[in-house]
């Protein structure tokens, strides 16, 4: 593994970017926690970070694009519905279960019509995921069942040398894991709270379960 502390974020940035194009997996910060990530398209990525995280294959794995246009790459449909909850928190601590193309890898959706996908609100990894020139899929950079990590030696501590870079651009910002919300039936689900309380989301969605 190589750390990379903050003296110099646009080198982490491309070390970073180099390492995602050739399949390898790497820590960094988003606006929430830190996250494990590997360009969506790469098998043996995805499993590495099944494998690093000791996450249960029965868990998909959400996806991380750059910007609105992206989410069509790997969403095959984006209703009405899906749409005011993007205009109106993308980028941002939320992540937006929607239909999947039927391209995505079944490794990433555990085989299930559905995809997870957000945009994060975080400079830094924007400029990863446009670097890498494709979707990220990635899930917090944690062992599964522990709490989610928001600074670097913490990752270092619990995924030791397993990942091939761990970016330290400093605390991530929210500190807390995004919202979760299913777009797919007739109302939105929140499936987990995070940082966008159900209060918000009641006040902004009417019949939102």
């Amino acid at each position: 593994m190589s750390f990379q502390n903050p003296t110099n974020i646009n080198v982490q940035i491309e070390k970073g970017i180099g390492i995602l194009k050739n399949g390898g997996v790497i820590a960094f910060p988003t606006d929430t926690v830190y996250c494990l990530a590997a360009r969506y398209d790469s098998m043996e990525a995805l499993k590495r970070i099944y494998e690093i995280k000791q996450r249960p294959h029965s868990l998909a794995l959400p996806v991380m694009v750059a910007n609105k246009q992206q989410i069509n790459q790997v969403v095959d449909y984006i209703s009405d519905m899906a749409l005011c909850f993007i205009n109106e928190y993308m980028p941002g601590p939320i992540t937006l279960i929607m239909p999947r193309r039927k391209s995505v890898n079944d490794i990433i959706t555990n085989g299930k019509e559905t995809i997870a996908v957000r945009i994060p609100k975080h400079r830094m990894t924007i400029d990863l995921i446009k670097g890498t020139g494709v979707p990220l899929a990635a899930t917090s950079a944690n062992i599964s069942g522990m709490s989610s990590n928001i600074d670097a030696e913490n990752v270092i501590t619990q995924l030791g040398n397993e990942v091939d870079l761990v970016i330290d651009d400093g605390k991530c910002p929210i500190g807390v894991v995004s919202t979760i919300i299913d777009v797919t039936g007739r109302y939105p689900i929140i499936l987990r709270e995070g940082a966008i309380t159900r209060s918000e989301l009641e006040l902004f969605y009417e019949g939102i379960k």
